[in-house]
């Protein structure tokens, strides 16, 4: 269901032509690959060496299967849209040209293609998908909920990917390179010491720790006194709380006092309250 939603985001933001057109009608060029550029753009940072020598091996072999996409920059030069494993990979088979579609969109439409078609791929890790969704927001001024929708998730998805990057950079390089998972982030960016995520980082790599085991972690006194002073909310607050995170996308706490009682929602940056906000007037 995911991968249709994002099929159609990706149809909504720049449509191929008509309904049944076929490819060959579309603007497909063979194109030099010196006279084509990465994409500035591109929100994948990592490209993993075996796998680019195993898709080098197989251009060789058969060809490159699948155009990429560009667009011009004048002068005879081609900036990537989406494709640049392909592209990187034709260089290394020692290819002079590729075949490429040629589209014209803004920066904004770039950034949103070559997002989505990673998505779709799944080539993406949690890090480079948090960079895209913040870039966007900041350069381009687009809601959570745009985005959203522009790729095919639900808002809470988006306001919890742009969540990590509050995180300290080095536990940021330790999501990137999978030392650690999004889950064990998602935990880790309840400390407010940049000191304590990086040690809890460290302690989750090294001992191998499972998601549930750093809530524990989290929770105790290794992370600080004032942690340790917390008092536990029992099931049915916990429960709730949970809910609410998952509907917010953003961290809940419940402070039961006698009868009443309040409840406090966390925000780490202006643009995640601006998307609890949205969240919530909706």
């Amino acid at each position: 269901m995911e991968k249709k939603a994002l099929g159609k985001g990706l149809d909504a933001l720049l449509p191929a032509a008509k309904a049944g057109q076929p490819i060959e009608a579309v603007d497909v060029q063979h194109l030099r690959i010196d006279a084509i550029v990465p994409n500035r753009y591109q929100p994948r940072r990592i490209f993993a060496p075996g796998e680019l020598a195993e898709l080098t091996a197989s251009i060789k072999e058969s060809g490159v299967l699948q155009p990429v996409m560009v667009r011009r920059k004048g002068d005879g030069i081609y900036e990537l849209i989406s494709g640049e494993r392909r592209w990187r990979a034709s260089k290394e088979a020692g290819l002079q040209t590729i075949q490429a579609v040629i589209r014209n969109c803004s920066d904004q439409e770039s950034l949103l293609l070559a997002l989505v078609e990673n998505l779709q791929r799944e080539d993406l890790n949690p890090m480079e998908t948090a960079r895209a969704y913040a870039r966007m927001m900041s350069e381009f001024g687009l809601t959570q909920d745009v985005i959203a929708q522009r790729v095919g998730c639900e808002r809470s998805s988006v306001a919890n990917s742009v969540r990590l990057m509050n995180l300290h950079p080095e536990v940021q390089e330790s999501v990137e390179l999978g030392t650690i998972s999004a889950g064990h982030a998602k935990v880790i960016l309840g400390l407010e010491s940049p000191e304590s995520q990086v040690r809890v980082a460290k302690m989750v790599a090294s001992r191998g720790l499972s998601v549930r085991e750093t809530e524990k972690v989290v929770e105790s006194s290794l992370v600080g006194r004032k942690r340790s002073r917390k008092t536990p909310v029992n099931s049915q607050w916990s429960d709730l709380e949970t809910r609410l995170q998952k509907r917010l996308g953003t961290k809940v706490t419940i402070q039961p006092r006698g009868q009443g009682g309040k409840i406090v929602i966390h925000y780490f940056s202006a643009q995640e309250l601006d998307g609890i906000i949205e969240t919530l007037l909706s």
